[in-house]
């Protein structure tokens, strides 16, 4: 769900100079003379600015797949197959999901049955579709500008609906992955975000836009209309980016932004709105893809340009980029397989060079890429298949055994061992958690000279955070104040305190988390939490009330409120809030104690005893419901 781009023109070597720093991992770039890149000053304008000289333009680039990035959630939009039996089915945590339409609303129910009987439900509205179709339609639902992913995707290709991608196999977070920056940043124009939480938006936009690919154009219009007008075609117009007028690598820079989809490290004190069309990407981050035994003939979808770098016509031809096949003014639906196949006929130019018999070649209409870039299913995306990239003789390829082997950093041709820590901890953080990735970030975190660095720091903290070795944060954060630390690293270091009793110190850990991001339910949740151990049940309550307000259905807050209005002895409402909670998540084990002990307090001892004995049918191993259940029998 991202898209490719540019084209080919050298520019002198005295308008680009690359110099490597001393410090490793840094590069320092004298850029173009694009004002985007050498005024700050120079702002996003919006699509409708460009329109009024581009009409032409905008409405091909309208039914591109970047075009269709991401839109409202309506009838028109969807690709999606709706009636009686479109509906999926999680056998891990038993609960189906059926997408429908009110009108001109979407919807999708979750819901449980037993023995026919729907024994739990919640729906939630689907404000947006994100996806253009072409493979799959997505679903986001909003929560007072908090974005979320549902729980069930529609693949175009294969015209059914399943769980969506990376929520199968037992990993279904239900309605709690948070749509964040990195998603949004590739997915969409730039949406508005105060940065004062992880996934809460103020404006969100619809689709890729113009300034995505050409840079911020205040500059651009402001000279237009002062008649300023350069010749393009003797001249450059440096008021804003043409990707044409950008050097091969720099092209190729700008398209992997978005078809580089691997593990993501930021640089100190970088975001991702920083990268502007003109910039390499390792000025702003530094991209990571996992490598698999053997020939990887399955891949990433989002690894175009990756899979187009291993393929010896890029290597040998040295001016091979995305846009010598495809315009990105216009969908790929729409570009004649000429297209495709005079790219290839470019280079291989006697008409004897296929040397396929003539049966195949029919077969496959004569297309060079139906057979040197065949459709291959993707590692991330269940039901899609996309061309690879990785133009290849036919039958060459061997079967990859999708066993991980290592990371391989795409940004740096010498990467630091302290960034591949940090590429190894992200995969482990974000995508899957695997004993053998903190392994190797172990490893490369033995092996940096930056250890008196604070980003050392920063990621051992991360690294003893995710292997529960709370003792180790504590000690690995000695000569760290509250104020020397980024939100994240705080509220780790706020965790190891809580979960060690120290309560004071997670305070302040957790207060310097929630100062920076001071609209994020986890952080808020988490401070909430370490003032109930300090008996602070006021602000507790204040506090949890707040995210309630904020993001109504955090179900945690709601059972963490329960808990203080037990404390508090107001067990009526212990047990309202410890309902609410249930009804978002029916298996939140919290809330489910916290209301036998509000049944218990309001003397409902059997109501207590029969929620109890359901819990464990589930929960076997839970040794406070066990002992809880034993105390209330001998009762």
């Amino acid at each position: 769900m991202t898209k490719h781009f540019l084209v080919v023109l050298a520019l002198s070597l005295s308008i680009l100079i690359f110099t490597m720093c001393t410090r490793q991992n840094e590069i320092a770039v004298k850029h173009l003379p694009f004002v985007s890149l050498t005024d700050s000053s120079v702002r996003y304008v919006g699509k409708e600015k460009c329109i009024t000289c581009h009409h032409n333009i905008e409405q091909t680039f309208h039914h591109t797949g970047m075009g269709q990035s991401w839109d409202q959630a309506t009838p028109s939009r969807s690709k999606a197959l709706f009636g009686g039996h479109q509906v999926v089915y999680d056998t891990t945590n038993n609960l189906y999901y059926k997408p429908f339409w009110v009108a001109d609303s979407l919807f999708i129910k979750e819901y449980r049955l037993s023995k026919g009987d729907t024994t739990y439900q919640r729906t939630e509205y689907i404000q947006y579709i994100v996806g253009s179709g072409q493979h799959t339609n997505s679903h986001i639902w909003n929560n007072n500008g908090f974005l979320y992913q549902a729980p069930i995707t529609f693949y175009t290709q294969q015209g059914i609906w399943d769980l969506a991608p990376g929520f199968e196999g037992g990993l279904n977070s239900r309605w709690n992955r948070i749509i964040s920056t990195e998603c949004m940043n590739c997915h969409n124009m730039y949406s508005k975000q105060n940065g004062l939480s992880e996934n809460r938006f103020s404006v969100v936009q619809h689709g890729i836009e113009c300034e995505r690919c050409h840079g911020p154009g205040s500059k651009h219009v402001e000279d237009k209309l002062n008649g300023i007008i350069i010749d393009t075609a003797k001249y450059t117009d440096y008021s804003i980016v043409n990707p044409k007028k950008l050097p091969l690598d720099l092209q190729t820079e700008l398209c992997q932004r978005c078809h580089l989809q691997g593990i993501t490290v930021l640089n100190e004190d970088k975001s991702y709105y920083d990268f502007k069309p003109g910039m390499y990407l390792s000025e702003v981050m530094n991209v990571f893809m996992p490598r698999y035994k053997g020939e990887d003939s399955k891949f990433i979808m989002a690894s175009h340009a990756d899979r187009m770098k291993q393929s010896a016509c890029y290597r040998v031809s040295k001016n091979l980029t995305c846009i010598n096949c495809h315009n990105p003014h216009v969908t790929v639906k729409n570009t004649s397989a000429d297209v495709f196949n005079n790219t290839c006929k470019s280079c291989h130019k006697e008409d004897n060079t296929c040397t396929a018999v003539p049966e195949t070649r029919k077969l496959k209409s004569d297309n060079c890429f139906q057979c040197h870039m065949p459709e291959s299913e993707t590692l991330d995306i269940p039901h899609v298949t996309i061309h690879d990239h990785r133009i290849q003789i036919p039958n060459q390829q061997t079967k990859s055994e999708n066993e991980f082997s290592h990371l391989e950093c795409l940004t740096q041709k010498n990467a630091s061992d302290l960034l591949m820590a940090e590429g190894y901890l992200m995969m482990y953080e974000a995508f899957v958690q695997k004993p053998i990735l903190l392994d190797s970030a172990w490893h490369y975190l033995l092996l940096t000279g930056e250890k008196k660095t604070r980003r050392y720091q920063y990621a051992l903290i991360q690294y003893y955070f995710w292997k529960n070795e709370f003792d180790r944060i504590i000690s690995a954060s000695k000569g760290l104040s509250p104020v020397d630390c980024n939100a994240w690293t705080a509220y780790r270091i706020g965790e190891a305190y809580y979960q060690k009793q120290q309560y004071e110190n997670a305070l302040d850990f957790v207060n310097r988390a929630t100062e920076l991001k001071s609209e994020e339910p986890d952080f808020m949740n988490k401070k909430g939490k370490v003032l109930v151990m300090l008996n602070r049940l006021q602000e507790a309550k204040n506090l949890f009330e707040q995210i309630i307000y904020l993001q109504s259905k955090y179900e945690s807050a709601y059972s963490n409120l329960s808990y203080v209005y037990l404390l508090l002895k107001n067990a009526e409402y212990a047990l309202q809030l410890a309902n609410k909670a249930l009804a978002l998540n029916p298996d939140a084990e919290d809330a489910q104690l916290n209301k036998v002990a509000a049944l218990v307090a309001l003397n409902r001892k059997q109501d207590a005893i029969s929620l109890l004995n359901t819990f464990l049918l589930n929960n076997p191993s839970n040794q406070k419901a066990r002992l809880a259940l034993q105390q209330l029998l001998k009762s």
